[in-house]
């Protein structure tokens, strides 16, 4: 009994490993319609032969952890960087996938606990399920919905276009429901039953037709020409800066040659994410005669660069996004709100600081929480912009990001460099893909050690710094298009496709009992 166990819960990790080649940079996604109608095909055997429940959770955990394990082996990684944390890698190898494949164990225990008799209901059982779930999972303890199987999907652009309507944990849960089907021809020779495994196919040609028209509508609506130039800075400093005493001078030096500054031009440089480690946001103009020397009056400078605040005898660091002139005055700033747990603040820091441990991005101490999320206005000689901030993290949460949608940009900046030469950089920059379609703007992303790039409203790159490069793109034109359904409702999208699922297992149970 304790072999036959053993063997299933082999073959269970063995297809969440399967599972992780659908996502960047493999993108196999037809491995998931073998890999999601066998866990299901398996899930169902298992409840007609009535094995106890409690098994169910294993069966659901070992498919989750082979999953995780293989895809976000990555964030061990940054505990390279610091000799104090390189201890906790094998512990963060496994203990993160251990915990994240706790809600798949939950997906299929709540499946067998309500161990659905009929064919239909129990196909939308589980899929219902499994997507809400994994819409739990990036909302509890601050979220990580890093990797939902509709990430798979990443290179279909004109399918993944319907997110601007129903949104990422939409269309993860009508994935779900896709790559599932199958088991349904294998259980049942009613072609009642086949026909809902055609008609999902069905749906996703209707994504495609959508998503293809919502292309040839873009590239026909008129081009917006800026005043402004916007430079988006691509650049690969080593992470070394953290933790030695590297010269910010020579970071400086390093940005402005990569900038390559025109006096005669009006540009905004956009620079990334916590660039200089040792100053602080107010600190950056003791270093204003190197800006005097390579700028003018025509540029100013969107930079990731440490807010420090004191308050009461107390001192509060934030991550920031700060707005500069030429002259280093600040114009304007945003403080991060979604924190990154360890990386940027210490869970019970009270507690676990005694025993030496502390954030990792942050030798100070933990980051302190921004307030709330607020555009950022660029006014300059006649110019105005409005930008939407996203501070690295930030990128990856899909939802309702801003209630006024007249911004003209989302700025995203990163540093991915804690993850090395690994898959995470590439997984982070698709989640801007993500983002850029659901609210139907631009996307401007630089970063330090990864990918930066101008992300259109229909996904596509239009110009990119490759991982491992160093450079710069130019946004001086864009079109625009109206904004997205789902920018303005969010979720509550998610929450209409749940009813309706709903309404489907009801009827279909009903139907089954007459």
């Amino acid at each position: 009994m304790k072999k036959k166990l053993f063997t299933e819960i082999v073959f269970l990790g063995f297809l969440g490993i399967l599972s992780s080649l659908s996502l960047t940079p493999f993108n196999f996604f037809i491995i998931n319609f073998f890999t999601f109608s066998f866990l299901y095909l398996f899930l169902s055997k298992k409840l007609k032969h009535k094995t106890n429940t409690n098994i169910f959770f294993l069966y659901g955990w070992a498919f989750g952890f082979g999953y995780f394990v293989t895809n976000l082996y990555w964030i061990s990684i940054s505990l390279t960087f610091d000799q104090g944390f390189k201890f906790l890698i094998p512990f963060t190898f496994i203990l993160i996938p251990c915990f994240l494949a706790v809600f798949y164990g939950l997906i299929s225990y709540s499946f067998a606990i309500l161990n659905p008799k009929n064919i239909l209901s129990s196909f939308f059982i589980f899929s219902l399920i499994f997507g809400v779930i994994e819409f739990l999972r990036g909302i509890i303890l601050t979220g990580f919905p890093w990797n939902l199987i509709v990430y798979s999907l990443s290179n279909q652009l004109e399918i993944l276009s319907i997110t601007s309507i129903i949104g990422t944990y939409g269309l993860n849960l009508i994935c779900i429901s896709l790559f599932t089907s199958p088991a349904i021809i294998f259980l049942s020779k009613s072609k009642k039953n086949i026909a809902v495994s055609i008609i999902f196919v069905i749906t996703f040609i209707s994504f495609y037709v959508y998503g293809s028209s919502q292309k040839d509508n873009f590239y026909q609506a008129d081009n917006k020409i800026y005043e402004h130039k916007i430079r988006i800075i691509g650049s690969n400093i080593s992470l070394d800066r953290f933790y030695t005493n590297v010269d910010t001078v020579s970071i400086i030096k390093d940005l402005i040659k990569l900038s390559s500054p025109n006096g005669s031009e009006k540009i905004i440089f956009i620079w990334p994410e916590g660039i200089f480690p040792d100053i602080s946001q107010k600190e950056l103009k003791e270093y204003r005669s190197l800006f005097d020397q390579n700028f003018n009056e025509n540029h100013l400078f969107i930079i990731g660069i440490n807010k420090k605040v004191s308050n009461n005898g107390s001192i509060n660091f934030f991550n920031s996004l700060s707005v500069y002139d030429n002259e280093l005055n600040i114009l304007d700033s945003y403080n991060k709100i979604n924190l990154v747990p360890f990386g940027e603040f210490l869970p019970f820091e009270n507690i676990l600081k005694v025993i030496g441990l502390r954030s990792l991005t942050n030798n100070y101490q933990s980051f302190s929480k921004g307030e709330k999320r607020e555009l950022i206005e660029i006014e300059h000689t006649n110019f105005t912009l409005k930008v939407l901030p996203l501070i690295c993290y930030e990128i990856i949460y899909s939802g309702r990001l801003f209630k006024n949608l007249s911004y003209d940009f989302i700025v995203n900046i990163s540093e991915d460099g804690w993850f090395g030469k690994s898959i995470g950089p590439k997984q982070h920059f698709e989640h801007s893909i993500f983002r850029a379609i659901e609210n139907g703007k631009y996307i401007l992303r630089s970063s330090n050690n990864g990918i930066a790039a101008i992300i259109n409203p229909i996904g596509i790159v239009e110009q990119r710094v490759e991982f491992g490069e160093s450079g710069y793109v130019d946004l001086e034109e864009m079109r625009k298009i109206q904004p997205t359904i789902f920018s303005k409702y969010g979720n509550k999208i998610f929450g209409l496709i749940t009813l309706l699922y709903i309404l489907l297992i009801f009827s279909f149970i009903r139907i089954k009992n007459e």
